[in-house]
């Protein structure tokens, strides 16, 4: 049985309502990184100096020495950069993403940052790579950093962004912590939940490209203003967005030793400017939304098709296409996953076992449909799916004369192709199905025949979506 684990559906088309406090349009969550004094250093016991996220072109790692120009950078963050985005922004909430090992070489900025009442989340233990760790050395990791963390700022985190991480992390997180959310995630605009550490596990997705760190790859932001406008154009987006009815977050990324920099802290009070002459923004932290989240989106508890055995999926999926379960049978192997999980995703995966079948597989499955207030459905005979479908336009309940012209016009339609006039009740109403009837008798068999088929897979689609109701 093959699943791919990735989901890229997400929440599709429409998303939940977040319902922010008092209303708001949107939510505003900007992310202090507190990385200065855990970054790669022989001085920490690591093999070679940093070599990411600094003002250095093309930095590499100088093995078994310290790099001073690479050190005084990260220095700077943490003597000057720190406070002055500590003046800038400590009247808003802030969550901290928190080096535990930094953390503990920061006595004062974390004293400043419990003062102001920020949130502090665990960064990890040190700021290095997760990638090649096995599992035992990430687990002991994410542990220590953990305990460190408890022990400096005197609670344990509640949110963990590892940031450079591994495929493992977040099930490693998920397993050995107790977070109200993880962060290690670009995937979406809005929280969601995930099954992880044997848990429902809460992802509040961080950004990119709302991100200071711009300014230290080629292909970032060069100047201030860049900057500015990136963080304005999208909170204007996100805003309009929320004003339409679907609100969202808007996460903003700074670290002390980038933003930090006189021209881009000026950059960035400038959005932030803008940002308050907008009314129903509501500022938070990480925790208070991830808090929320909760409370106003639960985790459902459904039973997911990419989840079910064989035989639950065919038991509730054989009947989409009329008496053809040996269509779920097959699309039930087929490389199903989360994005699978959903009205959409079924009746792909079913429909590409009915669009490769043979012709005569599929006139199998044209016959097994009904003929149109025919003798089935006179006789009670029709599935539950088609004696509502009937019924919906009215088919139950013909006048003597409508019923002698819907036997004429199926037995000519019958004689002609070879199997019974197929189509979307749903998306008709009786005198357009007439007029259809009609107008069909008249194609040749090969045309008919291909419509047939369309309207089948729509018929498949609409109890789909009646069924699962997305």
């Amino acid at each position: 049985m093959l699943r791919y684990p990735r989901d890229l559906t997400g929440y599709g088309e429409t998303p939940p309502t977040p319902a922010w406090p008092n209303g708001a349009s949107i939510a505003v969550q900007i992310v202090l990184n507190y990385e200065e004094g855990g970054e790669n250093n022989i001085l920490h016991g690591d093999t070679a100096s940093e070599a990411f996220l600094s003002e250095i072109t093309g930095a590499s790692p100088w093995a078994g020495q310290r790099h001073w120009n690479m050190e005084s950078i990260y220095e700077y963050g943490a003597r000057a950069g720190f406070w002055r985005m500590f003046r800038m922004l400590e009247d808003l909430p802030v969550t901290v993403y928190g080096v535990a090992t930094a953390l503990a070489r920061a006595p004062a900025q974390v004293a400043a940052m419990k003062r102001a009442g920020w949130e502090i989340a665990s960064h990890g233990l040190k700021w290095v790579e997760h990638r090649d760790m096995s599992v035992a050395e990430e687990s002991a990791q994410i542990i220590e950093a953990i305990h460190l963390h408890t022990q400096v700022t005197g609670a344990p985190p509640r949110g963990w962004y590892t940031g450079r991480c591994s495929m493992k992390t977040v099930e490693l997180a998920a397993r050995l912590g107790d977070f109200a959310y993880i962060a290690d995630s670009y995937a979406d605009d809005l929280p969601y939940w995930i099954k992880a550490g044997g848990k429902d596990q809460l992802i509040v997705p961080y950004t990119m490209d709302c991100n200071d760190m711009r300014f230290a790859i080629q292909a970032g932001f060069t100047n201030g203003e860049q900057f500015e406008r990136h963080l304005i154009d999208s909170f204007d987006m996100l805003y309009a967005e929320g004003q339409n009815g679907a609100p969202k977050m808007l996460s903003i990324g700074l670290h002390c030793r980038l933003a930090g920099r006189p021209g881009r802290a000026r950059a960035l009070l400038r959005a932030l400017d803008h940002f308050r002459k907008h009314d129903g923004v509501w500022f938070a932290t990480r925790e208070q939304i991830a808090d929320h989240w909760a409370k106003v989106n639960p985790p459902a508890h459904t039973v997911r098709p990419s989840d079910m055995d064989k035989k639950t999926f065919v038991a509730e999926f054989g009947g989409i296409f009329e008496h053809s379960p040996w269509i779920a049978e097959a699309a039930h192997d087929l490389e199903l996953g989360p994005t699978h999980d959903c009205a959409a995703g079924v009746h792909n995966a079913l429909s590409r076992i009915f669009r490769s079948a043979t012709e005569q597989q599929r006139l199998g499955v044209l016959t097994a449909h009904p003929d149109l207030a025919g003798k089935l459905a006179q006789a009670k005979r029709l599935t539950a799916e088609s004696s509502a479908e009937q019924a919906s336009v009215g088919l139950d309940a013909l006048t003597d004369a409508e019923r002698i012209e819907f036997s004429a016009m199926n037995t000519a339609y019958t004689s002609k192709f070879g199997f019974p006039f197929i189509i979307a009740v749903r998306d008709n109403t009786k005198a357009s199905i007439n007029a259809a009837f009609r107008r069909r008798i008249g194609n040749d068999r090969a045309t008919e025949f291909s419509e047939a088929c369309r309207q089948v897979e729509r018929i498949a689609e609409l109890r789909l979506h009646e069924k699962m109701g997305k």
